[in-house]
């Protein structure tokens, strides 16, 4: 019992300290809470017939709990910065005859009813909050969004067991560190002075692993050049090889040279080091994101070891960037007199010198995760844009029926069906076709029926009138042509680079129905589906009906279009029922393989997919968002406490109380400043490369406009975001020195 009254009466002497804790844990609580509420088991919003939350809900919880994990970083430390706080008390308490098993006992039980607390509330504003996400999943599938205020006992019983489970853990850990610390370490912690910049064995531990990165480097580029490069290739090819492997080489000697050189200069060896990991990072990205331009030999094996490398090289040259940054600080201290003696900017410089030992590694995790963080933010309405505008392009059809000719092996074994048990399922259960085209693809020669390789893969050849009849099923005008003349319709990522050099190669083809050049209108873009072009090419060639009837037909399509969107149980059946019937029935077609598609397959897919996507990604960005900004912030409070007489001295002296706030302000600027500037360049840089790399893509299923409004959203948040933390931390940090 007196043990339960020390712990109220703690929490209420330190509620100033444990508002913050509260506040943390309140937020993430709401978070965890508000995004996995749509994977409940008590969860049934009204999108209609065609579509299968349970979908989406599974994948959610999985993505969610993981990205979670992320929280318990946060926890512990926020856990940290109030045994740091509270050191003192803890050393007075010894002092005065309490074993250190019981205070840490007492402070176990201090941040662990806090953290009920905070669950508790965080529960509450879940549940608010949870409205926002079902408003978004809601108009994702394009129904009405009305609010319903539900809790879901399953969330909540999975909410409550995780973060106590967190809050448990990271108590021990805590537990155990306050009985290894001496009181005489406690009493006088925060009037330790840290050690010099230069003595911080931080950056030549990363120092250490970037060279065994680099060699790991040098040895794939060996590797890669003896077995995919071609003298043949242009000069910026040659350069990528060559730079892959000639710099981390450079990376070692100079990592060499510096051991055994007896006049060791640190930062100059950092300053190369640094130029070498942002050449390094810069041809290792360059690999993949050229593979496609020069038509590069190697796999995804390799594209995925370059973008890691690359990922590496990149953590390397934020960490020496903060280093070289934070050391310029220190030459200006020394260099700059005219700056350092006007008014009180000697104790500002000296302020941030203080803490550059510590503040060099916090930074440079810092910035790492904001990068990240960014480019998550960023990336996110790119990623599931294109998913989105995929489904427009994919799926235009409400059943699609295609075969593949590309295993067959005999011509003989070509297929001719007309597809009779779609016909018989839609009869069974009375979906009734507005439009139903049955019809076949044709090769120009029948010699193109043994062309296999991938860069000679024939296009394929439509008739005039099957073509038209998918143009008006889909709402388009009808086209025509002129005897011996044929057309071109392409796939919405082609580029015109594509088209033009097609037509200039392309102006007449011989074909076994007689010689055909190119018409007037060459080419056509409209969406029709994207299994109608034939594997490994992105244009279909329309020809008159009667030359047609003269060519090889190879594969055989059918578009339906029905008057009602099929539910999702009929769409399952039948899918199943198509497979199961040309697994067992064959129909004498070796080697050929069917496929069917529905709208309403296709939607529930790539609508989960796209959702998911989104509130993982925007979940985690906001997850590693708080993580950056709550750890700035609270370093921060932590100087505060530790610097009271410091700022205490700066009134006896007659600084006026205006001039400390400028002082906190431009202190607060440093710290805030460095790491937010440095992962914006970086991540401007990596995000305008991302966007370069699938501007294809942007074009043919986003649009840049649409792109650029999101970004300015996003840039909105992350603003908001900042300035909220860095106002609270300015308040936060006036008060605790007063």
């Amino acid at each position: 019992m007196m043990l339960a009254k020390l712990v109220f009466k703690n929490i209420k002497q330190s509620a100033k300290d444990y508002l913050i804790y509260i506040v943390t844990m309140t937020v993430c609580v709401t978070m965890f809470y508000a995004f996995l509420s749509i994977s409940s088991s008590y969860y049934h919003p009204n999108i209609g017939t065609s579509y299968n939350i349970n979908l989406l809900g599974n994948g959610m919880k999985l993505s969610i709990c993981v990205i979670t994990l992320l929280l318990l970083f946060l926890i512990h430390y926020v856990n940290n910065y109030m045994l740091k706080c509270k050191q003192k008390e803890f050393a007075i308490q010894s002092v005065i005859g309490m074993e250190q098993k019981t205070i840490s006992l007492l402070f176990f039980a201090e941040t662990f009813l806090m953290g009920i607390i905070s669950i508790v509330l965080g529960i509450f504003l879940g549940v608010f909050c949870s409205q926002f996400i079902t408003a978004i999943l809601l108009t994702s599938y394009g129904q009405e969004y009305t609010i319903t205020w539900t809790l879901f006992p399953d969330i909540v019983l999975l909410t409550i067991a995780f973060f106590t489970i967190s809050l448990v853990v990271v108590g021990l850990f805590n537990i155990r560190t306050i009985r290894k610390i001496k009181v005489i370490d406690m009493l006088y912690a925060d009037k330790q002075n840290e050690q010099s910049l230069n003595k911080s064995r931080f950056l030549p531990a990363i120092s250490i692993v970037y060279v065994i990165i680099s060699a790991f480097a040098l040895f794939k580029g060996l590797e890669i050049k003896h077995l995919y490069f071609d003298n043949r290739y242009p000069l910026i090819v040659h350069i990528l090889f060559n730079g892959n492997i000639i710099i981390p080489l450079l990376v070692i000697l100079v990592s060499t040279i510096f051991i055994f050189y007896k006049k060791r200069n640190f930062p100059k060896f950092i300053v190369l080091e640094t130029i070498f990991s942002l050449i390094n990072m810069i041809l290792a990205a360059c690999i993949p994101l050229m593979k496609n331009t020069y038509h590069l030999a190697y796999g995804s094996d390799v594209m995925n070891q370059y973008i890691i490398l690359s990922l590496a090289h990149g953590i390397y040259l934020i960490c020496g960037i903060i280093f070289l940054i934070n050391y310029a600080i220190i030459i200006y201290k020394d260099k700059s007199i005219n700056f350092k003696y006007k008014d009180e900017n000697l104790f500002l410089l000296g302020q941030i010198i203080s803490k550059l030992s510590t503040n060099t590694k916090t930074m440079s995790l810092i910035t790492i995760t904001l990068v990240f963080s960014i480019c998550l933010f960023m990336i996110s309405p790119v990623l599931t844009n294109w998913i989105d505008g995929f489904l427009d392009i994919r799926s235009v059809y409400d059943i699609q029926i295609s075969s593949a000719y590309n295993l067959v092996v005999d011509k003989n074994d070509l297929p001719d069906t007309n597809y009779d048990i779609v016909t018989k399922f839609m009869e069974d259960k009375n979906i009734k076709p507005t439009y139903d085209r049955t019809f076949s693809l044709y090769l120009p020669t029948e010699n193109d029926f043994y062309k296999r390789k991938t860069w000679e893969f024939p296009a394929e050849v439509i008739s005039l009138s099957d073509y038209n009849s998918i143009r008006e099923m889909l709402g388009y005008d009808k086209i025509t042509l002129k005897e011996n003349e044929f057309t071109t319709h392409w796939y919405a990522m082609s580029t015109a680079e594509d088209r033009e050099k097609f037509t200039k190669n392309n102006s007449e083809i011989i074909s076994d129905g007689g010689n055909l050049s190119l018409a007037k209108d060459s080419y056509h873009l409209e969406s029709i589906g994207e299994n109608i072009y034939n594997l490994y090419t992105d244009v279909l060639l329309i020809f008159p009906d009667d030359v047609c009837k003269k060519l090889l037909p190879v594969d055989r399509n059918r578009f339906i279009m029905t008057e009602k969107q099929i539910s999702f149980s009929d769409a399952k059946e039948l899918e199943d029922l198509f497979y199961k019937y040309y697994k067992e029935n064959p129909a004498g077609n070796e080697g050929t393989r069917y496929s069917i598609s529905t709208s309403t397959l296709d939607s529930n897919t790539s609508l989960a997919a796209s959702f998911v996507l989104k509130a993982s990604m925007n979940y985690g960005a906001i997850i590693l968002m708080v993580i950056c900004l709550t750890m700035l912030s609270l370093q921060q409070l932590l100087d505060a406490n530790k610097y009271k007489y410091r700022f205490s001295v700066l009134r006896k002296i007659g600084v006026e109380e205006r001039n400390i706030k400028k002082l906190i302000l431009k202190q607060l600027g440093v710290w805030f400043g460095i790491p937010i500037i440095v992962a914006l360049v970086l991540s401007i840089i990596i995000i305008t490369a991302f966007i370069k790399s699938v501007s294809s893509e942007i074009t043919a299923y986003i649009g840049f406009n649409v792109l650029f409004q999101q970004f300015g959203f996003t840039i909105s948040i992350l603003i908001i975001l900042l300035t909220c933390y860095f106002i609270s931390t300015w308040i936060l940090f006036n008060r605790n020195i007063e």
